[in-house]
């Protein structure tokens, strides 16, 4: 299944891209799943990602928590907490 994944602000930066589509196993189905897949890239994506890291999660535009599903050709959207003032 291929979706395309977006990074921003800090996790942008850490990670070096804005985005890409991405080819998953057929078990990645759910966020966090999605999410514990990419911790297996290496160090800086379990630095950017890891379960200690407070990231936010968009799926197709709206705000998902970690057990929403995903399917082939959904835009999955991560980016840190932001405050505004």
């Amino acid at each position: 299944m291929k979706v395309k994944l977006l990074f921003f602000a800090g996790l942008r930066e850490q990670l070096g891209t804005a985005g890409e589509e991405i080819e998953l196993p057929a078990a990645v189905n759910t966020v966090a799943a999605l999410r514990t897949h990419l911790l297996g890239r290496g160090e800086r994506w379990q630095s950017a990602l890891g379960e200690a890291r407070l990231v936010r999660t968009a799926v197709n535009q709206d705000m998902v928590q970690s057990t929403a599903r995903i399917k082939a050709g959904d835009e999955v959207a991560f980016f840190p907490p932001v405050t505004g003032g």
